[in-house]
Formats: structure tokens, C-alpha cells, sequence
């Protein structure tokens, strides 16, 4: 990398970080992007070159939170420890993440719905959950208990569907249910329509 690269990712992390002690203090929607450029030295254009938008600070935020994530998946996979266990293991992962910062993941989730499509693209590309989900499924799919008509990727994209609906619905409209309980449920009712019924 070279030293021009290296300041930009520098100034990118700088106002990544300003950004999210703002959010996490402020709100969301307390918070600018003016506030955002003061906070990290640099000027609302700049932000603007770095972030196009405010929340596409929040994707990066969902994207670090799943990459982390998946190198544990992907260690314990490889470890060999259940795939359905896995599973699990994610939704309540990222159901306490959810609880620990709803204020930012429900403008966050809110992307993925965007009308302007590029912006709800970018927001399905940040935020692969569903081919870490696919990558889940593929023992189960080696051992025949998997659903064999349908595709790794579509079974993932689905059970990732249901924790974004879910979580969405508990931040926006439920917060006095018990999350764990309402994801856990999404994720056994995915599941009913893909493993394979004895």
C-alpha cells in the first residue's frame, strides 16, 4: 500500500470511529455529518467522499460486526462442532448485539429496505449474513439433511430474511418482548422448510 492509500485508510478509520462515538452518545439521529466531520478534522465533503450518506457509516459498523463472526463460524466449523448448534450460535449472537445497540442497527436494518436501490443494494452487500449462513448449511447439506430442491444460497438469504424481519419488527414496533425468544422462533420456523422431515 502506498503512503497515499495508507492516509486515506487512516482518515477512513479516524472518521469511522468519530462517527460512532457520536451515534453511540448522540443517536442516530442526533447526530450530523457536519457533527461527524468536526468530530474526526476533516470537512462534511470529506466525509461525504468516505461515507456517501450517514448511514453507510452503519454498514461498515454491520460489516465488522460479521466479519468477526464469521472467522469464529468458520474456526469452529472447521473444528467440527455442530452445524445447527452454529446456527444458533449466530442468531443469538446477533440478537444480543441487536439488544446492545438497537439505536444503531434499526436505521441500520432500515437499509436493507431502502427504496432507492442502490442504497438497499449496498446494504445487502455489507452485510453478508446469508452466504455465512449457506456456508453453515453445506455439512448438513453433505449429510442429507438438507432440503436437496433448493440452493444453499437461497436457504441462507431466507434464514438471514428472517433475523433482519425480526429484528427489525422487536426495534421498531415490540422492544418489550424478549428478543431472544422472538429470533429463536424465526430461525426454528426457517429451519421446519429446510431440513429434511424424517
Amino acid at each position: 500500500m502506498g503512503v497515499r492509500e495508507h492516509q486515506k485508510k487512516r482518515r477512513r478509520e479516524r472518521i469511522f470511529r468519530a462517527a460512532m462515538e457520536l451515534l453511540r452518545t448522540r443517536g442516530f439521529h442526533g447526530t450530523t455529518a457536519t457533527d461527524i466531520a468536526k468530530a474526526a478534522h476533516v470537512s462534511r465533503g470529506t466525509f461525504f467522499n468516505y461515507f456517501p450518506y450517514k448511514e453507510a457509516v452503519l454498514l461498515d459498523y454491520g460489516s465488522l460486526l460479521l466479519a468477526g463472526l464469521r472467522e469464529e463460524v468458520r474456526k469452529r466449523l472447521a473444528g467440527g462442532e455442530d452445524p445447527l448448534a452454529l446456527l444458533r450460535l449466530i442468531f443469538a449472537r446477533l440478537s444480543e448485539a441487536t439488544r446492545q445497540e438497537k439505536d444503531l442497527l434499526l436505521p441500520l436494518l432500515y437499509e436493507l429496505l431502502n427504496p432507492d436501490p442502490l442504497r438497499a443494494k449496498a446494504a445487502f452487500e455489507a452485510l453478508p449474513l446469508g452466504d455465512l449462513l449457506a456456508e453453515v448449511l453445506k455439512p448438513l447439506r453433505e449429510k442429507g439433511l438438507v432440503r436437496q430442491d433448493m440452493s444453499l444460497e437461497r436457504m441462507g438469504r431466507t434464514l438471514a430474511d428472517l433475523y433482519f424481519l425480526s429484528a427489525l419488527r422487536w426495534a421498531a414496533y415490540t422492544p418489550h418482548r424478549d428478543l431472544d425468544q422472538e429470533i429463536e422462533r424465526s430461525l426454528r420456523i426457517g429451519l421446519e422448510g429446510i431440513l429434511v422431515r424424517p
